[in-house]
């Protein structure tokens, strides 16, 4: 809170020694929201939206595929098995490629149909909603509640609060929990927090997941949506005259008032809207659907269900609150097809595609060749020139291979060391190799050549890789 230095003047027409202050807020105090529960189609969407993001958090970590867990991000080994897949560091730029088809994905949607994503399925919104559930449980709808808060403290407010809060614990713990579980076995991780055998670490991680869930959706709620999310802040950018948005239509709906039921409202000099104020009380974030777009709007829907409510009791048509445009309302149409929502919508599938046809044809073997950098070369026992080299092979399939190494040169350079290896499934083994080619049949200091690996058991799986094999130039000198 901030005074005005020119504050204390007296004002204009005062009495003296009254003064004028002005007072500037610089923090708004948050105020509780009580949230209204109507019953409506966008409400049955959250439900089908809802429940198979839980599901899918909660119950992935325990599923198992080929003996390991489907979903295990196993940061010690540096391995991330996502279902049949498993990826190494080396994919990082596939993880990279997926971050931006999504950020392509969430403008696509946003030019299209506004913050349908915050709306129905956010994980801030969802986990919102579960809390909501557990609120509504324990202290009634939106009425008891605010009764509830302004009654003094007493037993049965104690038991309601704890009720509440202890609800919201063990869902903050689940949460926690699951999640420390993709990082680490589930199956493990469970009974070893409960016998108390488990990484500090891991209980550090537990609680403060479920600390953060706890405070996030029981207390922040939609702070989060306002402040922190960056999203509320660059919607405005990613909207065009044509973007559907829940909208009310203050054509129809102006000027607002009440009024009974089957009085003609063009008759009172009234729009449809009867100001009922349902459409706040429903609202997550509390805003006024009525006062236009505004940054605040998660685009969930709960304010036409609301509304579609209202109108139905007054026998008016539905949709004073519906999912439109700027356009429709001024004009009277939509444009599904323009020029930003087609250009988005080939690209994000053209690097979809290209995504996918690289993840079908990825295939689950790495070689990688590093040379002995302290030796360029060395004469061997037999005159012969030497070059020493350590193959790294990474096999990422999910069973063992035996792989055949050779050699692909203009020359004949001979392989001493294992011709076969093998390697167990998602590990990585280290393969000392030398090369060797008689001096007089080298005719340059340096030759490039490929060392290919290819599995015995399935010839279609085989890499090539590039090097060179350094001699003395012609003539004794060094390459």
């Amino acid at each position: 809170m901030a005074r005005d230095a020119e504050a204390r003047r007296p004002a204009e027409g005062s009495a003296p020694g009254e003064e004028a202050i002005r007072v500037l807020d610089l923090y708004e105090t948050r105020e509780k929201i009580y949230t209204r529960t109507l019953p409506g189609f966008y409400r049955e969407v959250k439900k089908y939206t809802l429940l198979p993001l839980m599901l899918g958090y909660f119950l992935s970590p325990w599923l198992t595929i080929d003996g390991r867990q489907a979903i295990w991000f196993d940061l010690p080994n540096r391995k991330f098995h996502v279902l049949w897949a498993t990826f190494w560091p080396q994919d990082f730029m596939l993880l990279a490629w997926l971050l931006i088809i999504c950020a392509f994905a969430l403008f696509t949607v946003t030019v299209a149909v506004g913050r349908v994503w915050c709306g129905f399925t956010c994980p801030q919104t969802v986990w919102t909603l579960w809390f909501l559930w557990a609120e509504r449980l324990w202290e009634g709808d939106r009425n008891q509640r605010m009764r509830l808060d302004r009654a003094p403290w007493s037993l049965e407010k104690v038991v309601r609060k704890g009720g509440k809060w202890t609800t919201w614990l063990a869902i903050a713990f689940a949460t926690g929990l699951t999640f420390v579980g993709y990082f680490a076995p589930i199956r493990q991780l469970v009974p070893d927090f409960f016998t108390l055998d488990a990484h500090p670490a891991a209980y550090f991680w537990i609680f403060f997941f479920t600390l953060m869930t706890f405070m996030n959706a029981g207390f922040l709620r939609e702070q989060v949506c306002l402040y922190m999310c960056p999203y509320a802040r660059f919607q405005s950018v990613m909207y065009d005259p044509d973007t559907l948005v829940v909208t009310y239509d203050f054509r129809r709906g102006e000027p607002r008032g009440p009024r009974r039921k089957g009085e003609d409202p063009r008759a009172l000099g009234l729009g449809d809207c009867v100001d009922c104020t349902l459409c706040v009380q429903v609202c997550p974030t509390g805003i006024d659907i009525r006062d236009g777009l505004q940054y605040e709007c998660i685009n969930c829907g709960l304010c036409i269900d609301a509304c579609n409510a209202v109108m139905d009791k007054m026998g008016y048509p539905r949709g004073l609150i519906r999912y439109t445009s700027e356009r429709a309302i001024r004009e009277g149409r939509t444009r599904l097809l323009r020029p930003r929502l087609l250009g988005y919508g080939v690209a994000l599938a053209a690097m979809a595609g290209l995504f996918l046809w690289t993840l079908a044809h990825r295939l689950p073997l790495e070689v990688d060749v590093i040379r002995d950098r302290t030796l360029l070369y060395r004469e061997a026992p037999d005159g012969a020139i030497e070059n020493i080299y350590v193959l790294k092979i990474a096999n990422k399939d999910r069973r063992p291979h035996r792989y055949r190494i050779a050699v692909e040169a203009p020359l004949p350079l001979e392989l001493r060391g294992p011709a076969r290896v093998e390697v167990a499934a998602g590990e990585v083994a280290d393969f000392p190799l030398r090369l060797a080619l008689a001096r007089e049949q080298l005719e340059a200091p340096a030759l490039r050549f490929r060392f290919r690996v290819a599995a015995e058991d399935a010839p279609d799986l085989a890499v090539s890789e590039e090097s060179r094999f350094l001699g003395p130039a012609p003539g004794g000198g060094r390459p």
